[in-house]
């Protein structure tokens, strides 16, 4: 598929290791290094109910670049990453093409995809 300036584009999200069928699987797509993490400064977020397994969550209308992704499992529905008294996450989270470290989540560019054409994304949740 030839990319043009103003192409839009499907980015299929497949949230792999999902316990049960409570909640949400959270979906959050970063633009830029800057931003990344931070959830007011998100590009584009979207949620789909969990399903046992693997959820599908799917992001249209895409400009092609480069982009990072953060989902979590929001097992309790209150639209927030729950985290224990040191700030670290009750509920099961992954990032696009990287995991999370011993001490704390990976980076942009550690979790960067180009977006050039129709895309879906395995996710693990961990």
């Amino acid at each position: 598929m030839p990319v043009t300036l103003f192409g839009q584009f499907r980015l299929e999200v497949a949230a792999r290791g999902v316990e049960t069928s409570q909640g949400f699987i959270q979906v959050a797509l970063y633009q830029k290094e800057d931003d990344f993490l931070n959830f007011e400064r998100v590009f584009r977020s979207v949620s789909a109910p969990a399903e046992e397994g693997v959820t599908m969550v799917v992001l249209e209308d895409l400009p092609a670049g480069e982009y990072a992704i953060a989902i979590f499992h929001d097992e309790n529905g209150n639209q927030e990453l729950d985290t224990n008294w040191l700030g670290m996450p009750r509920e099961l989270l992954g990032f696009s093409r990287a995991r999370m470290k011993t001490f704390g989540p990976p980076g942009f560019r550690e979790c960067s995809l180009i977006l050039v054409e129709d895309m879906t994304v395995e996710i693990y949740l961990e």
